[in-house]
Order: structure tokens, then sequence, then C-alpha cells
């Protein structure tokens, strides 16, 4: 269940250009593939070009969202605050 949310954001993805991601310093919860709540003291907001959050493109673990994008989590624009 929680790969298809990755999978959501890559198809928002392709509709923009100059994306980046923003890590968010505070706690947040998800739940796992065996529907367990995992915490996670951090999580991850990707935002357009112009500034504005892109609407369900919060998540929790890069190395889902790089291995959905077929990049290395080294390679994702990660802009830190």
């Amino acid at each position: 269940m929680a790969f298809n949310h990755y999978a959501k954001i890559k198809r928002i993805l392709a509709g923009y250009h100059g994306w980046y991601i923003v890590k968010i310093d505070h706690s947040t919860s998800a739940k796992s593939f065996k529907g367990e709540l995992r915490q996670f003291d951090h999580y991850y907001r990707i935002y357009s070009a112009d500034g504005q959050p892109i609407k369900y493109c919060k998540f929790q673990q890069l190395d889902l969202l790089a291995q959905v994008l077929h990049m290395a989590p080294a390679e994702l624009p990660i802009t830190h605050t």
C-alpha cells in the first residue's frame, strides 16, 4: 500500500519541472506494508519550482521515492532548510 503512494508521487511529478524536496524536522507516522504504524522524526515535502508545495507529495522514506524514480537517493534534489 505504501509503495503505491510513491508511484502516485511519480505520476504527479511527471507534470512538473524544477521540483525539489525539503526535509521537515517534525515527527510523523506511516503504516508499513504489514500494517504496523512506524514513527519518523522527520518527513519530506516536494515543492514546485515556484516554491509551492505539490499536493499529495509528502512522504517519509527518501530511498523508496528514489527507487520509484529510478534514481540514487544522492541524485534527488534535496534542499535543507
